[in-house]
């Protein structure tokens, strides 16, 4: 649940400053269906990135490693990344306020940390992985790199249920 409220406190913070793209692979979906300026990915990615590797250096710690064969792990988080992404766009759809996009982005990844989180680690994130995987040695950087990246994007084409009176 730690990284659900990181990802609310985050969000909460940076939202009115940057959107709140902590995340590559939510900034290149929003790039990719035109809702973030092609020009700004590059700088937001950089930045995310030099974050990750910087809370790395700090807490020399955190590194991602699979516990299920790579195919598993690949599925694993294509679908969860899938999921975050989906969730995001529904809540920013609804234009909800910015309480209750953090609160829902951030217990979307909560959960999907603790449900998956010791299969994969439940990276969903290149930045948040790509750093600590680099300061402690480890690899699997192209399943954390390129798998979540395909899962955003691919959640762009599901389109939103209608809006119906529950």
């Amino acid at each position: 649940m730690t990284f659900g409220f990181a990802v609310f406190t985050a969000i909460m913070i940076f939202q009115p400053i940057s959107g709140a793209h902590i995340n590559p692979a939510v900034s290149i979906a929003f790039a990719a269906n035109g809702n973030l300026e092609r020009e700004a990915l590059p700088g937001y990615i950089i930045a995310q990135c030099l974050g990750g590797w910087a809370a790395a250096l700090i807490v020399l710690a955190g590194h991602t490693t699979p516990s299920v064969s790579t195919s598993q792990a690949w599925g694993i988080e294509i679908a969860i990344t899938l999921l975050l992404m989906y969730s995001i766009h529904v809540l920013v759809r609804r234009k909800v306020n910015l309480f209750f996009l953090a609160l829902g982005v951030g217990s979307m990844v909560g959960v999907l940390a603790f449900l998956c989180g010791g299969f994969t680690g439940a990276s969903m994130n290149p930045a948040r992985t790509l750093g600590p995987n680099i300061v402690n040695g480890e690899g699997n950087l192209i399943l954390y790199i390129v798998a979540p990246v395909i899962g955003a994007v691919l959640a762009n084409f599901i389109p939103e249920p209608l809006d119906e009176e529950l």
